[in-house]
């Protein structure tokens, strides 16, 4: 056979080992501290900061069952993100960590965050830390409508203080119109990404502004290409309460649940995992909008944050070392773990200098 033709399928792969400084895989161990406990569910880990020697995230906390949406009474926990707080933990090692409690808290009845505050991000920029979270109100329905808030301190140990408003709301449209009245979600959709709720928020400063980073949902949602119809967008600010003007180029992804970003050489690399199709995969943004696959991975970290505090230009994997992540378990009340970024294979496989 000809050694001049290729498929297209060989012309995939040669790509993909030129790229072989995004590929990696995952070891997972305990948080020591933050493991598993009936009852309480903690979830969703913010990036790890390095504060004066002092490792530091923040995680979503609950207590008690959850319901779902039909449980018939508005009191009850939905899920276990709801009738939840933010609470915060430090560790010396990032392995052995200790609880401080809550940093924020839902608000008094009637206020924009009284049902739960939760999936939070942080972002520590000019002695300054800004937690970025997720809101919303009583009561918590399949149509409820969730957004984007923020806490600020000078200190990681707070006090925390709430903006008036949450600084990105849903672009829903109240003249849309449900088909059916008992089902609010069935219907023509608005055609925009981000109708229903946006959250999962991701805070970064570059180019002079504020890029806040969010996951999308949308009214009319179906199952789409082997999973939900989830996909990220991004608006820009001077300040970092806002206000926040959205991307023309929103969404930016096709895919994505959680949004886990991280800058490299001047654009913004991104593990995108669980829904779309295609999860589970490392995509680069040299302009931070643009993204293009650059791996394939395997059992990725689930609502993972990243340690933060690195040389985010010594490698497209430099912001991915290693942080906390979140596991489900079969009693619903989820714990926090810590992964690591393997490479093991990548290696081995460099020094084999496999020809085509």
């Amino acid at each position: 056979m000809s050694d001049t033709h290729e498929s297209a399928a060989t012309k995939r792969m040669k790509q993909y080992y030129q790229d072989t400084d995004f590929w990696c895989e995952f070891r997972y161990s305990p948080a020591y501290g933050l493991e598993h406990q009936p009852g309480v569910t903690r979830r969703d880990p913010t990036s790890v900061i390095l504060v004066d020697g002092t490792y530091h995230i923040w995680f979503t906390r609950s207590t008690g069952p959850h319901f779902g949406y039909d449980s018939g009474d508005l009191d009850k926990a939905t899920w276990n993100w709801d009738l939840a707080d933010l609470w915060h933990a430090t560790s010396p090692d990032g392995v052995h960590w200790t609880e401080q409690g809550p940093a924020v808290t839902r608000g008094e009845p009637g206020s924009y965050d009284d049902r739960s505050v939760y999936t939070a991000e942080i972002l520590h920029h000019d002695n300054k830390f800004y937690l970025v979270y997720q809101v919303v109100q009583h009561p918590y329905l399949r149509a409820s409508l969730e957004s984007i808030a923020m806490s600020s301190a000078d200190s990681p140990y707070g006090p925390w203080t709430k903006t008036p408003e949450p600084i990105l709301r849903p672009s829903f449209d109240p003249g849309w119109t449900p088909v059916d009245p008992d089902n609010p979600l069935l219907g023509e959709s608005t055609g925009r990404f981000d109708d229903l709720r946006v959250h999962d928020p991701c805070l970064f400063f570059r180019d002079g502004k504020f890029w806040l980073y969010y996951k999308g949902e949308h009214i009319a949602e179906e199952w789409n290409l082997g999973g939900r119809d989830i996909r990220w967008g991004v608006a820009f600010a001077d300040k970092p309460e806002g206000p926040y003007e959205r991307s023309p180029y929103n969404p930016i992804s096709n895919t994505g649940h959680e949004t886990l970003l991280w800058p490299h050489k001047g654009g913004m690399v991104g593990l995108l995992t669980l829904d779309g199709p295609e999860a589970n995969t490392i995509q680069y943004a040299p302009d931070g909008i643009n993204f293009e696959i650059k791996a394939y991975i395997r059992n990725p970290p689930i609502a993972a944050g990243p340690f933060r505090n690195v040389d985010f230009d010594a490698s497209p994997l430099a912001g991915l070392s290693w942080g906390m992540c979140h596991v489900a378990s079969d009693d619903g009340f989820g714990h926090i773990m810590r992964f690591d970024t393997a490479r093991d294979r990548v290696v081995q496989r460099n020094a084999q200098r496999i020809p085509f």
